[in-house]
């Protein structure tokens, strides 16, 4: 048996339909049923949440296997599926982690993955960690001004990155669930093609076939406004300043060549994804 967290998100999604395919035996920790409507019936569903250990149990009995996406700053939720991950006897986590760990120093952003991958390691569970850098999904962020004005806010000018389709992270992380041979693996995962803000804006603008202006932003800290209008934890508005201004001073790119080593393929491009994205960035009216 194997639990998939975070199910319903843009990765939990696709690995669940990718361990689907391979039959394996699914069970799914959701915190509500309704969202999880769409994914394949013959999984099973357990209501419960990693913010609530008390409910964690059932969703651990009997699994073997575990998928484990933590969310937020902090390591709770990562303490809470490792206790009940022990209780249950789990054999393999794998963990989606962040490429950010392998960064000297390790920004804020990667600290709280490291310190969640040292919280697994310490449990004495076999684990394979998935590092990936950043999702083309992010560019969803877009949205509200791409709908509403036609332009993108870019806090990163020149800075330069290779963003993975999520659904390559969930094929890779379905080999490692369904494979033998990646425990106490460590896998650095990026798509192939480097982009700046710009370009992908340019990518965007062609697959739904209206401008959009890009507009450099006079700090980071101004996107991180936007992004919560109402206000972000300290701690987390830091970190995302401070990874936007490591963005920018990268302008020749991190990638890796992991996902085609193991899937036997290129990774997916942006391009796309784009296309398979367009009518999110559509206007409502012209959609």
């Amino acid at each position: 048996m194997i639990l998939v967290t975070g199910a319903t998100g843009n990765i939990g999604r696709e690995l669940t339909r990718e361990l689907d395919a391979k039959g394996a035996k699914l069970r799914l920790l959701v915190r509500d049923p309704a969202r999880a409507a769409r994914l394949p019936e013959r999984a099973e569903r357990v209501v419960g949440d990693l913010g609530n250990p008390a409910t964690l149990a059932p969703a651990f009995a009997g699994v073997e296997k575990v998928f484990l996406l933590t969310q937020g700053i902090g390591t709770d939720y990562t303490v809470a599926a490792i206790a009940a991950a022990e209780a249950a006897g789990v054999r393999h986590i794998v963990h989606l982690s962040s490429l950010h760990v392998t960064f000297d120093p390790i920004p804020a952003m990667g600290r709280w993955h490291h310190e969640r991958e040292r919280i697994i390691r310490a449990s004495g569970i076999p684990a394979t960690f998935l590092r990936p850098g950043g999702f083309m999904t992010n560019a969803l962020d877009w949205l509200p001004t791409i709908r509403e004005g036609s332009y993108v806010l870019d806090p990163v000018g020149p800075g330069r990155y290779a963003p993975i389709d999520p659904a390559d992270i969930a094929a890779v992380a379905a080999l490692t669930l369904t494979e033998a041979g990646h425990q106490g693996m460590e896998y650095a995962l990026t798509g192939d093609e480097m982009f700046t803000v710009a370009e992908q804006v340019r990518i965007i603008s062609e697959t739904i076939g209206r401008d959009i202006e890009v507009r450099e932003t006079a700090t980071p800290g101004e996107v991180v406004r936007f992004r919560f209008p109402n206000g972000a934890p300290q701690a987390l508005a830091d970190a995302i300043t401070e990874g936007f201004t490591l963005m920018r001073a990268d302008t020749v790119g991190f990638r890796t060549d992991t996902v085609e080593r193991l899937l036997g393929r290129r990774p997916r491009t942006f391009a796309d994804w784009c296309a398979r994205n367009a009518e999110a960035f559509r206007r409502p009216e012209a959609a």
